[in-house]
């Protein structure tokens, strides 16, 4: 039986656990919070990283961030401390530097990784529907796939920080379409549209609103699917990211603030929580274009 470890059992974390455990995987887990890897009720809770992933085959881990991500492998009992043939599965999503970094560090090591940040969030970590971006060796992905396939779908990207950049481009493209469909859920209501008529037009040019449709049509913005902190944290990856490839991301950096601002009010609730720069007399994106507009300001 393929012994894997999970590192960090947060929302992604925790689910990918469950799948794994469902699935047959001998499973031990690992949280900073050692409670949290507690109330899972899932196979072995290790106090270390280190100790986690001893006689572990797949160690994965799904961390915060890149901090956390240096931390959990290189800190004192860390995962790169005591490994012995096992192969490493990042799954984080705190960019190419970071993995590209860590890489090294495996190589200096003697260690294999591979990189697989995930399309999707808890829904589709349940239903077996994530789709999995791997970045490194082929032949590592090999003895991978087991495991992988059980979370989803692969798509092998390429070398080291391929995946992680392909992720901060899919995420981007969530945010700008969910801080689009906010804005047009209000624009048509105000201009006399029935709502539910106009969230049925979003739905064709992007039906992933349809996972969200009670917080766009209902504000219920919980349970957490993907929290607005994490996108703004995405968001900012992604800034960085495309101002090294001298890329011009106007859009991009629009969404960034609209989220930066909803996440003052609203951190953890799912990202659909973007409907409130929008809603009643809250109109903070466009007063803040009224400002800004230089037609005004002559």
């Amino acid at each position: 039986m393929t012994k894997v470890a999970v590192l960090g059992t947060g929302r992604m974390g925790g689910a990918i656990a469950r799948r794994l455990a469902a699935s047959g995987f001998d499973l031990t887990v690992w949280d900073r919070t050692t409670a949290k890897a507690q109330a899972l009720n899932l196979g072995r809770v290790a106090p270390t990283p280190g100790l986690a992933i001893r006689d572990a085959d797949i160690v994965i881990s799904s961390l915060t961030n890149a901090a956390a991500v240096r931390d959990v492998y290189l800190g004192p009992d860390g995962a790169f401390g005591t490994s012995d043939g096992t192969l490493f599965v990042e799954m984080s999503t705190a960019g190419p530097e970071s993995i590209e970094q860590l890489s090294q560090e495996a190589r200096t090591r003697g260690l294999r990784l591979l990189e697989a940040p995930v399309l999707g969030s808890v829904p589709a970590v349940e239903s077996g529907t994530l789709a999995v971006l791997v970045g490194g060796s082929p032949q590592d992905l090999d003895q991978a796939r087991p495991v992988l396939e059980r979370l989803g779908e692969i798509h092998y990207v390429g070398g080291f920080g391929s995946a992680a950049r392909l992720k901060l481009v899919a995420n981007t493209m969530l945010g700008i379409t969910s801080a689009a469909a906010a804005e047009l859920l209000a624009a048509g209501t105000a201009a006399g549209l029935d709502r539910e008529q106009v969230f049925w037009a979003l739905l064709r040019f992007a039906p992933g609103l349809k996972a969200r449709e009670a917080g766009f049509m209902r504000d219920k913005h919980e349970p957490t699917m993907f929290a607005v902190h994490d996108l703004v944290k995405d968001l900012g990856l992604a800034l960085d990211l495309y101002e090294r490839a001298n890329a011009a991301v106007p859009l991009t950096r629009e969404t960034r603030e609209l989220f930066d601002e909803t996440a003052s009010a609203s951190s953890d609730l799912d990202i659909s929580a973007i409907v409130t720069a929008y809603s009643g007399g809250n109109r903070r994106a466009h007063l803040r274009h009224e400002n800004n507009d230089p037609a005004r300001m002559s």
